[in-house]
């Protein structure tokens, strides 16, 4: 189970009221909201293996390189993610509580989780279950591989499991045909602007007639006579996004070959350092969440004594 980790804290953050707070009056709720759904997804899925993968690099430069466009509208005036004021001191608290508990955590300079997860994805042996909010992760699902991605839109009570069936039945294309679709299409929550003129339902059709965006483009460009789905309105439309489509795949397309450290992920049957979980539970007043959290792990009653 690999865990989208940034997606998960700030739908906690949403999702619980931030008048859940510690001892000493800090909002904590997205620390044990994020616990909380943890221990919900492994009591659920019982997962042989969990990593909680990390935005090293919310914006990487590869990417901003390609398509300066890339998440412009979510930099604070500083420079950075723009993040609730509340949110961004709980995050370091839960770096902290993971290290404690020993639950693995992963990220790697220069990419975001969303490469943590492909790369990790890429590497497993066996199923792989992502957990995410974010739609640019259903490039992943492979049902020979047993890829699949569990949707938290409508919250981890009410799970979407995202297969290539249900990529198929949700957008009409093929169920490995996500990442193209998206390039044509454009996802405005992340800056990309998609070809002008080309909504879903063409950018759909496209990919279903020709197979990816490579066979897209070149169709377009040894096309005569247009014919649907390349009308003469689509064609020109492809023709005068020709550069944004050069650059936007490198955007879109998650990382599967990040340099990253072996990885176990195995369950702690105890909490890696229980003396620090322990006093981390008291200052934070997160004991109850991890009580919970110990049990969907199967840690013994007196892990945080």
């Amino acid at each position: 189970m690999l865990l989208d980790a940034a997606s998960l804290y700030f739908r906690a953050f949403h999702g619980v009221p931030t008048s859940v707070t510690s001892p000493d009056g800090r909002p904590v709720n997205a620390v044990r909201g994020f616990l909380d759904m943890t221990a919900r997804l492994v009591t659920a899925h019982a997962p042989d293996r969990l990593v909680a993968c990390w935005d090293d690099d919310w914006r990487p430069a590869f990417r901003v390189q390609a398509l300066p466009s890339y998440k412009a509208h979510r930099l604070s005036p500083e420079g950075g993610e723009e993040t609730p004021d509340e949110l961004g001191p709980q995050v370091p608290v839960l770096v902290e509580v993971l290290a404690a508990a020993g639950l693995a955590r992963v990220g790697a300079p220069g990419y975001e989780a969303d490469d943590v997860i492909g790369t990790l994805a890429t590497r497993a042996r066996g199923p792989v279950d992502v957990v995410t909010g974010d739609r640019d992760l259903f490039q992943l699902v492979d049902d020979e591989r047993g890829v699949r991605v569990l949707y938290t839109a409508r919250g981890i009570g009410d799970i979407e499991v995202v297969d290539e069936a249900a990529v198929a039945a949700r957008y009409g294309i093929p169920g490995r045909g996500y990442a193209d679709f998206a390039v044509l299409r454009g996802d405005p929550s992340d800056g990309l602007p998609g070809v002008a003129g080309i909504g879903a339902k063409t950018a759909a059709a496209l990919v279903t007639a020709f197979g990816d965006l490579a066979g897209v483009r070149a169709a377009a460009a040894r096309t005569v006579v247009p014919r649907p789905p390349l009308t003469a309105a689509v064609l020109r439309r492809l023709h005068e996004g020709a550069d944004y489509l050069d650059a936007a795949p490198v955007v879109v397309a998650v990382a599967r070959d990040v340099d990253l450290p072996a990885v176990d992920g195995a369950l702690p049957r105890r909490p890696a350092d229980p003396g620090a979980l322990a006093a981390l539970a008291a200052a934070h007043g997160i004991g109850s969440s991890l009580r919970r959290l110990g049990a969907a792990l199967g840690w013994p009653a007196d892990a945080l004594a």
